[in-house]
């Protein structure tokens, strides 16, 4: 082992064995390992391993400093950063060695230097290894398109105002040149990001976003919530590029607003889409609106999914829900998605006045409907062109106006929660009900209702549900009636939706051995009446369908 005892000259015949492996850095920085045959000797266990290793640093001749290395897990264990740090120390002590045994000058101040700078280079590397957590991937460093609004001033705890320092993140997102241009020549801003940090900031007006347009970009991560002061005819968020700006243009393309909790304040809106083209608006929850909570209108394509929406923080049984207003959905444009969405209160859960729309895995609690509140309103008559599947309707109910090419199925309807079709025009056409089940409270409501009276009915199909509790409505139906007489009446009143029609009509009669005269007398007031032209004992079955083709 090295120690500070005098090196004499029976050293210079020491075998390299005894002597140990010099390192070639230099004299100073040396390395002592252990015969394995004498450990054997002494009864221990050879072991060079350099995490469980030992370290000490110490001086020698010609004021250089060596590292030596003990191995054996009876030592202790040196924590791996404090070894790299004895290393290094080692390094830098080497070169001061390095002259005394190498001569020149040159040679000993070059030597000097790359040891230095070596040692003060990993030693560097070890304090930023070690150090404080910093911020990760998305930073705003130079060249990120990632702009933390934090890094502006805004104020994460919301204590102050932060609308100008966010709208000044949002400005500096947009306006990076860019070589490429998406619809419309709208610019494309490469996925740049407004990053809310975690933060609940307080804005006294509408963050809005540049006129000049752009595409590509994302908000996210975040809270907002509006102040006492703020408007209440604006939203927290608006994708418009302003009045002054042509009606017909997109301005916007695939922007993305996930995360988000939006808490209006009872002031405003939450989100306004205007004019845009392919946005997501996923994972929000959107609370506290006077208006709407998201107000689509004009473009097209916008998808809002796995998204919370309510006037009031509730969970059902609200004492209020009798004076619940506001819309939390508003679609008043073409080609949009709602799927996997949950409103659990407003006056009316999602309101469509535009047409081509879907609308998927909805859960409606909103406003019962003997409170006077709808699910789903389709307020585009004689222009629906809405899909309608596997939704949750929980005491309130769809309403279409003149429904054309309405399409209702695999959905639940809890609590006398039916459909109805109201009547502008009197136009129904292209409608499909079916396969949906219906749970009411035995007071003769039925699943499928018609407010108003329709003159013009094609294409109407409302059959294959099943209810109970309600009364069940179909456009289809069959029935049978039997006796002895020569007159059998099959009432279809009580089922078929539509009154006083009947479009076709297919029966059979069963007269055992008699094989009498028979005719279908009438269908006025949907009852289908047979009769036959002598007195049997018979049976007749009738099948109706309200359709005319």
């Amino acid at each position: 082992r090295a120690s500070k005892q005098n090196h004499s000259a029976s050293a210079t015949t020491r075998t390299p064995r005894e002597k140990g492996y010099v390192c070639p850095f230099g004299p100073s920085l040396s390395y002592r390992y252990r015969s394995r045959e004498r450990e054997r000797e002494r009864g221990e266990t050879p072991a060079i391993d350099a995490v469980a290793a030992q370290g000490r640093v110490q001086e020698r001749r010609g004021g250089g400093v060596s590292m030596e290395v003990l191995a054996g897990g009876g030592r202790g264990l040196l924590h791996a950063a404090l070894l790299v740090g004895a290393l290094l120390v080692a390094l830098a002590g080497g070169a001061e060695a390095w002259a005394p045994h190498h001569g020149a000058a040159g040679a000993r101040s070059g030597a000097e230097r790359r040891y230095r700078d070596l040692a003060a280079g990993r030693m560097e590397s070890v304090r930023s290894s070690f150090g404080k957590a910093r911020r990760g991937l998305a930073t705003s460093s130079a060249g990120s398109r990632v702009y933390h609004v934090t890094d502006y001033g805004a104020d994460p705890t919301g204590a102050t105002d932060a609308t100008a320092a966010i709208k000044k993140a949002i400005a500096d997102a947009f306006s990076l040149p860019s070589n490429a241009t998406m619809t419309a020549g709208i610019p494309d801003l490469g996925g740049a990001e407004i990053h809310l940090d975690g933060g609940s900031y307080l804005v006294n007006g509408p963050l809005t976003l540049p006129a000049s347009g752009g595409g590509n970009f994302k908000i996210h991560s975040g809270s907002l919530r509006a102040s006492a002061e703020f408007p209440t005819d604006r939203y927290l968020i608006e994708l418009s590029a302003g009045s002054s700006a042509p009606a017909s243009s997109y301005h916007y393309e695939y922007a993305t607003l996930r995360d988000l909790m939006l808490d209006c304040g009872y002031r405003g809106g939450g989100v306004a889409v205007v004019d845009s083209l392919r946005v997501g608006i996923d994972n929000c929850y959107v609370a506290h609106f006077e208006t709407e909570g998201i107000l689509v209108r004009g473009g097209h394509e916008t998808y809002i999914r796995n998204t919370f929406l309510g006037q009031h923080m509730t969970a059902g049984k609200d004492p209020g829900e009798r004076s619940f207003t506001g819309t939390a959905i508003r679609l008043d444009g073409n080609d949009n998605s709602v799927s996997d969405v949950v409103v659990f209160s407003a006056a009316t859960g999602i309101m469509v006045t535009g047409g081509a729309n879907t609308i998927s895995g909805v859960h409606c609690y909103n406003k019962a409907a003997g409170f006077g509140g709808t699910g789903i309103y389709l307020k585009l008559p004689g222009l629906t062109q809405t899909w309608v599947s596997n939704c949750y309707m929980d005491y309130t109910s769809i309403v279409a106006e003149d429904p054309v090419l309405l399409h209702v199925s695999g959905s639940f309807f809890l609590g006398d929660a039916n459909v109805v079709l109201k009547a502008v025009r009197g136009v129904a056409r292209g409608v499909h009900i079916t396969g949906n089940l219906f749970n009411g409270r035995d007071k003769g409501v039925d699943t499928v209702q018609l407010d108003g009276a329709f003159g013009t009915v094609e294409q109407v199909y409302v059959q294959q549900n099943s209810a109970m509790g309600m009364n069940l409505k179909a456009t289809t139906a069959r029935g049978s009636a039997d006796g002895n007489g020569s007159s059998w009446t099959v009432d279809f009143a009580p089922v078929l939706l539509f009154p006083d029609r009947i479009g076709h009509v297919q029966y059979s009669l069963v007269a055992g051995d008699a094989f009498p005269g028979h005719t279908l007398r009438n269908i006025s007031g949907n009852q289908v009446v047979v009769a036959t032209d002598k007195d049997v004992s018979a049976t007749v079955h009738v099948l109706v369908d309200q359709n005319s083709n």
